[in-house]
């Protein structure tokens, strides 16, 4: 059975010391990150990393980021370019992710890479994360922690829904701060391309490191990270986007100014038009609006730039049908 673990504003050495052994283990630890919870397992250890599928039902030639606690540890399983470094140094620990070569050396499970001759990586910033991958000492593979394709996790009581006993452990560490996975950026190539959108904004990276091709859309590209399939971070209830009204059968996603009055009930991402309020607060409604009762969820136009873009990623690909 899943043990539940209730962090107040602090991180309890005996937790973070339980969790690391139960990954040592070949277990899987539910934990926070800045972005989204994340479930984790040793990722060089196979049966850890299929239990990860498992739980998830989770494709396997959809690849798994890994986390790990500082650049120095990721350089055991990645070979870093000069603007992969100077890149990694201004964004890390943070909400990046990036594709770079493997090692030929690396022994993470070829399951984590769905076999390719990349590696999706990151080293996060929440402090409960930072200090599990330092207690773990290795690499962490840990995708959101809920069901493959569904509404990604901000809460432990979201992990508790989704995944219920399917991990060892769940650390609390309350809501996520940015609320939506980390923006990803291949640099396996000749040039930067951008996979995922997310807090790290295509005009930040444009405006520091040069033009980055924007590849979310590209239905032909390997898939070298998470968030590329077409379908993914689905409700339940069909999503109709661009919505400035709502039907009374209908729950209503509001931003800003946006008004609604005929929805059976309506939520608002951020009455203020703050882009960054609404990507925390997009995952918990849609959330709170998936019931069998509304014959579906009807979401306002939100800006598209800045962070407006990662949102608007996570609704078209959860408004495509099933």
């Amino acid at each position: 059975m899943v043990k539940t673990i209730y962090k107040m504003n602090f991180i309890r050495e005996e937790i973070i010391k339980k969790s690391a052994q139960i990954l040592n283990n070949g277990g899987l630890v539910a934990f926070p990150t800045e972005t989204v919870y994340g479930l984790g397992g040793d990722a060089c250890n196979d049966s850890a990393v299929a239990s990860i599928f498992s739980a998830k039902k989770r494709p396997l030639y959809n690849p798994l980021i890994v986390h790990v606690h500082n650049k120095k540890i990721a350089e055991k399983y990645v070979n870093f370019s000069d603007i992969a470094a100077e890149i990694a140094h201004q964004h890390w620990p943070g909400p990046l992710t990036l594709v770079l070569p493997r090692r030929v050396d690396s022994d993470l499970s070829l399951l984590v890479t769905a076999g390719l001759d990349t590696v999706a990586i990151r080293v996060p910033s929440h402090p409960t994360a930072n200090a599990l991958l330092s207690c773990f000492g290795g690499p962490v593979a840990a995708p959101s922690a809920n069901s493959s394709g569904s509404v990604s996790p901000t809460t432990a009581e979201h992990v508790i829904q989704s995944l219920k006993s399917l991990t060892d452990m769940i650390i609390d560490g309350g809501p996520c701060i940015i609320g939506l996975e980390s923006t990803v950026i291949d640099l396996s190539g000749s040039s930067p391309s951008l996979l995922r959108h997310g807090a790290v904004t295509l005009e930040d990276l444009n405006h520091r490191f040069g033009p980055i091709s924007d590849l979310t859309n590209d239905k032909n590209i390997i898939i070298k990270s998470p968030g590329m399939l077409t379908r993914h971070y689905a409700t339940k209830q069909p999503l109709r986007l661009e919505a400035l009204s709502a039907g009374t059968d209908e729950a209503y996603l509001a931003f800003g100014a946006s008004a609604e009055t005929n929805a059976a009930v309506a939520l608002n991402l951020s009455e203020s038009g703050d882009l960054t309020e609404a990507a925390a607060n997009l995952f918990s409604m849609l959330r709170v609006l998936d019931l069998p009762k509304f014959n579906g969820i009807a979401v306002a136009p939100i800006p598209n730039h800045g962070l407006g873009r990662a949102i608007n990623d996570r609704l078209r690909r959860a408004a495509i049908p099933a």
